[in-house]
């Protein structure tokens, strides 16, 4: 292209241009389905869009998903999972590059969604999440049951259906959606706070789980194989059964779970046990520890009897202490002819030591240390008079001293306070005076102010108030009326006049007043206006 040609081509913004493109884009693919790997997701958006990459082999595409589109997908995009999506091809003018706007998103065969069960699988189990040591035995007969379905479906009746047949038990239940969005939260959700009741609490801890939810496709069952529902179910303190789908229904949460049905029904018949049955265990349990305790009262009896028949006779048991208790009471009177003997050689010898001169001596001696006593009483008595004296007598100084420094410290303050409440007082003086020359000053200022804004004034300066009878200013001529009696008040008093008439104009139209002579203060004449006066 020659220079001429080249400056004839017309110009584009880069506004213009990428708007172009945009609608060119738009026009010529519309609506697209496209195949490819989900790269690059990171979860949605604080806005609520998602945005990320569909792959393959050989090319790769930007994708979003606006928030109520993402809020409408029963499957979520996954890093990694091989998906079909429906959505409009589209630009964005801001980095130059083009994209595709999703509507709609499925999974590319069940064979994908499967891929990505086998993988979190094998991460989760890399864990240790699905460990059989990690496993709690189930209560044997619980008291409280948690249940965490949907309120709505047939699975509560059928688990309350079947725990009635078997064993009636109080059952807690925790509503939750149990497909859609939002779904695997809740059920996380669930366990945590079931989990987080207290075992005395308001609303008592259940001794057992159960998370159950009816049959469906992979896609209805998607919530439950959630990473964040199976972690919550391995960190479960309760014991957990995961009753989720049918019998060839598997999902991530029966691997965490310490127990799987393959029913919600079979769920609860491994909660309880049939009571009928345990009814009769426990009757043939008492029949038998009866009949055994039978048996062994019977072989104690019978120990008993052979026990007594080798045991000796009361003859034989009383011989030897009888003949023991006939020799001791014949020897019993010479024993105590001797012990009297005895003991009264030891009187004789006691007595011969015992006369007044030694009674006389011991109480000489007695008194002797009585009368000490009490001179050593009357000694400590003196010196401890003399103590207290002196002590009393330092009191008394000390004391002294005291009044007399708390009598001085109280002079002066009672001086300062004096001080203080003259000056006060001088201040107050001063300040009741200043204050009264300014009410003195503001009154004398309203006072001014009042005769200036009084009609006295005014009526001091030669004009008239004029009032009906009743005491109601008239300030235009058109108010009276021919025969009214008026009162026209002056600066020196009040009169009492008659109207003859009214020269006002009608309203709207304004007439000149004839002209009149001035009338003389000293004239009596007779004037075709009139007097105002009465006569």
């Amino acid at each position: 292209m020659n220079e001429q040609a080249r400056l004839n081509v017309p110009e584009w913004t880069v506004s213009e241009l990428s708007a172009a493109l945009k609608k060119t884009v738009e026009d010529a693919f519309g609506y697209v389905r496209v195949r490819g790997e989900i790269s690059g997701y990171r979860g949605p958006h604080s806005s609520g869009h998602c945005y990320f990459a569909l792959k393959d082999s050989g090319a790769k595409i930007e994708a979003v998903i606006w928030k109520t589109a993402f809020g409408r997908l029963r499957l979520k995009p996954e890093e990694g999972l091989e998906v079909f999506v429906t959505g409009r091809l589209t630009t964005y003018p801001g980095q130059s590059k083009y994209q595709i706007v999703i509507e709609t998103l499925e999974p590319a065969g069940l064979g994908a969604l499967m891929a990505l069960v086998e993988e979190r699988k094998k991460k989760l189990a890399a864990e240790g999440l699905f460990d059989a040591a990690r496993k709690q035995p189930l209560p044997f007969l619980p008291e409280l049951i948690g249940v965490i379905t949907s309120p709505t479906g047939a699975v509560i009746r059928d688990i309350l259906h079947r725990l009635a047949d078997r064993f009636p038990r109080h059952v807690l239940v925790w509503p939750v959606r149990v497909q859609g969005e939002g779904s695997a939260e809740e059920v996380a959700a669930a366990i945590a706070g079931f989990n987080a009741l207290l075992v005395d609490g308001p609303i008592r801890r259940p001794d057992l789980l159960i998370v159950a939810r009816g049959g469906g496709s992979l896609e209805d069952l998607w919530s439950f194989n959630d990473e964040i529902v199976v972690r919550a179910a391995a960190a479960s303190m309760i014991p957990l059964i995961a009753a989720v789908g049918h019998e060839t229904d598997v999902t991530l949460i029966d691997f965490a779970a310490d127990m799987r049905a393959p029913t919600p029904t079979a769920a609860a018949e491994r909660a309880v046990p049939v009571r009928a049955e345990l009814l009769v265990r426990v009757d043939g349990l008492g029949q038998r520890s009866l009949a055994r305790w039978y048996r062994c009262q019977e072989a104690r009896r019978t120990e008993l009897r052979a026990a007594i028949r080798a045991l000796p006779t009361a003859e034989a048991l009383l011989a030897l202490p009888r003949q023991r208790l006939d020799q001791a009471s014949s020897r019993l009177p010479r024993a105590l002819t001797a012990n009297a003997q005895l003991h009264h050689r030891q009187f004789s010898r006691v007595a011969a030591r015992l006369g007044p001169q030694i009674l006389t001596a011991r109480m000489s001696r007695c008194c002797e240390l009585v009368m000490a006593l009490v001179e050593r009483a009357q000694r400590a008595e003196g010196v401890a008079r003399l103590r207290r004296r002196e002590r009393l007598a330092t009191a008394t100084v000390r004391l002294t001293a005291g009044l007399r420094a708390n009598a001085d410290v109280h002079r002066n303050r009672i001086d300062r306070q004096r001080e203080r409440v003259a000056a006060l007082a001088e201040r107050s003086e001063r300040a009741a005076q200043l204050l009264l020359r300014h009410r003195v000053t503001s009154l004398e200022r309203c006072g001014q102010l009042l005769t200036a804004l009084s009609h006295r004034g005014v009526l001091a300066r030669g004009f008239a108030l004029v009032r009906d009878l009743e005491g109601r200013p008239l300030r235009q001529a058109a108010q009276v009326n021919a025969g009214m009696r008026l009162d026209v008040e002056f600066s020196d008093g009040h009169v009492r006049v008659l109207a003859e008439g009214s020269t006002a104009a009608p309203a709207g139209k304004s007439e000149p007043l004839p002209a009149t002579k001035p009338r003389s203060r000293r004239g009596s004449g007779d004037s075709g206006q009139g007097s105002l006066f009465d006569a």
